[in-house]
């Protein structure tokens, strides 16, 4: 039986939801502040966390970005009131899988459970085969980085890395001495299109120079960067 962990400190919701994916198989546990919910997700057989914003003791933003910070790396999907874009995109960059606004339809929850815990079941058995597409580390000079703890070391003093820096360092450890230009880096870290005069690149270039050191990435001066292996 798969478990599920309901972050909500509103009984109604949480009820609601545990009745609901119970009646379908699913093994529930609801935590109602965030304390509770870490607790459980580093000390048992979580699967996936449904997770409230508004918890009474810590923002779900920090619940994410602990357990994250020391590897857990199940599925983990945002239900909250909060529709604010800004709230969306802090949530999905600083590691959630899914973002639900309340209210909701359950066979809408329910399809997206199914589908978060599948993807993360078939990630599990190729890894476990022995024939995961991508590596556990990649590294280059003095960095290392772990795709599955989400953890950076610098001659081995581990750094935290917001999702778009981390996603942003792979990509140029993924291509090593290779010149990306800043509409491939656009389009492989943030994944759709900017203001064509729009600096994100260059910032957050500035960003990882700052913790990295500034001779690891170079500018290639009319094409993009490049990181020296």
């Amino acid at each position: 039986m798969l478990n599920i962990l309901v972050a909500e400190d509103e009984p109604r919701i949480s009820s609601f939801i545990q009745k609901g994916l119970s009646a379908h198989g699913f093994g529930v546990t609801v935590a109602s502040n965030a304390a509770e919910a870490i607790s459980r997700i580093l000390s048992a057989e979580i699967d996936l966390l449904l997770l409230d914003l508004g918890l009474p003791d810590k923002d779900g933003h920090q619940v994410i970005t602990e357990v994250r910070g020391q590897g857990a790396t199940l599925p983990i999907i945002i239900l909250t009131a909060r529709d604010d874009i800004q709230d969306k995109v802090t949530g999905l960059e600083g590691g959630a899988d899914d973002y639900m606004t309340k209210p909701f339809r359950f066979e809408e929850l329910l399809a997206r459970v199914r589908l978060r815990l599948r993807q993360s079941s078939m990630t599990l058995k190729t890894k476990s085969m022995g024939t995961a597409v991508e590596e556990q580390r990649l590294c280059a000079g003095n960095v290392e980085l772990n795709l599955l703890t989400r953890r950076v070391q610098i001659s081995g003093e581990t750094i935290d890395l917001p999702a778009r820096e981390f996603k942003l360092i792979e990509t140029f450890l993924r291509h090593p001495n290779q010149v990306l230009s800043r509409e491939q880096l656009l389009d492989r870290v943030w994944g759709y299109d900017y203001n064509p005069g729009s600096n994100i690149v260059d910032v957050y270039v500035g960003y990882l120079r700052k913790k990295i050191g500034g001779d690891f990435i170079e500018t290639v001066r009319g094409m993009g960067y490049r990181l020296r292996s």
